[in-house]
């Protein structure tokens, strides 16, 4: 958890390249990624990237850098508090 803080002062870029390559530094962690969805947790917030034949082509979390190839239709930042699955569509707001 110390970790995490500490590298918020990361930069953070995204650089993607003909819709194909998505070069993302500032990553802390993958949480998880198949062929269609990979989500990834930034310095800016979890980042879900979509598309199909996606593959995680680089990944270190040391430099905190990521390169995903692919065909990419969707990225979408949300906050880490509000990526929780549980709590999540109307079934969980309503038991909240």
């Amino acid at each position: 958890m110390e970790d995490r803080k500490v590298s918020r002062s990361k930069n953070h870029n995204v650089i993607m390249e003909n819709r194909e390559k998505l070069s993302i530094s500032g990553v802390e962690h993958v949480d998880s990624f198949n062929s269609e969805l990979i989500v990834v947790e930034t310095v800016a917030g979890v980042m879900t990237i979509k598309g199909y034949d996606l593959d995680v082509n680089k990944l270190n979390l040391e430099d905190g850098n990521v390169i995903i190839q692919g065909n990419i239709y969707s990225m979408v930042y949300n906050d880490r508090d509000s990526f929780s699955t549980k709590g999540s569509g109307f079934l969980g707001k309503l038991f909240k």
